[in-house]
């Protein structure tokens, strides 16, 4: 009883520092790169004034210091919240731009910066939330100064799904699932048509053509790479295709064990 009397009146003596005191305290954190401690006194700040004169600003703030702290989750739920509470906000912009930002960053994280990880491997849930939110960004606010960082990761989004298909042709291939493999190869080249992954889209499509004995959608996938590609590896010295990409990906077949497949296909 003496204990928990004691935990009371401690909580109870808390000493709340003024209001302009907690931002002071943050932004000189924030700007010597201390977020620990920036997060700290901005939490604060809206737990004792949560209407007060800085509260839209520690609001900002606080997307920034979590997004810094690696708080990847953290700082998009404060965007949300900002969004919520400042729906007439001139700075909105920077709040979902933040939002698309950390959904960006978070399923590669601080494990693609260590390790060896094939991103285009992984589930691609936050890449598309990523993608959605750069694209409100773009449609609301055309002229923001964040709009050509969204659009640029826009871009990089798209290339990261048409290498996932990619990743899902060569998982089929090895497993003599052309027809899945051809379905995925040709999700590439008609929804990803500006992405480097294009070339090997259309390789592979030949190839699962070829194989399955469908001539004319070979030749077609082999004159749209010579038109868009006439340098790929695929044509030798006098221009005929060449390629041996199915036994290729089948030759390691022995070396995989597996017990399910991915996809619908």
């Amino acid at each position: 009883m003496i204990a928990l009397a004691t935990g009371c009146a401690s909580k109870k003596d808390v000493e709340v520092l003024p209001e302009k005191t907690y931002y002071d305290n943050a932004r000189k954190a924030m700007n010597s790169g201390n977020f620990n401690e920036a997060e700290q006194n901005l939490d604060a700040l809206e737990t004792y004034y949560p209407f007060g004169r800085y509260a839209e600003q520690a609001q900002l703030d606080l997307i920034y210091a979590r997004y810094q702290n690696l708080d990847l989750e953290g700082s998009r739920a404060a965007a949300d919240r900002f969004m919520r509470l400042n729906p007439q906000s001139e700075h909105l912009d920077y709040a979902l731009y933040m939002r698309g930002l950390a959904s960006y960053n978070l399923d590669i994280g601080l494990a693609a910066r260590y390790f060896a990880i094939d991103v285009a491997a992984r589930n691609p849930g936050e890449q598309l939330q990523a993608f959605r939110d750069f694209s409100q960004l773009l449609n609301r606010y055309p002229d923001s100064e964040y709009a050509p960082d969204a659009r640029q990761r826009m871009i990089a989004v798209r290339n990261r799904m048409a290498e996932l298909e990619l990743h899902a042709a060569r998982y089929y291939i090895k497993r003599e699932a052309y027809i899945a493999a051809n379905n995925r190869a040709r999700f590439v080249v008609e929804n990803y048509p500006s992405s480097p992954a294009v070339e090997e889209a259309l390789i592979l499509l030949a190839d699962t053509f070829r194989l399955m004995d469908l001539k004319k959608g070979a030749s077609d996938a082999i004159a749209t790479l010579r038109t868009n590609f006439p340098n790929s590896e695929a044509f030798d010295e006098n221009g005929e295709f060449q390629s041996d990409r199915l036994r290729r990906q089948n030759r390691s077949l022995t070396n995989v064990v597996t017990f399910g497949l991915i996809g619908d296909e």
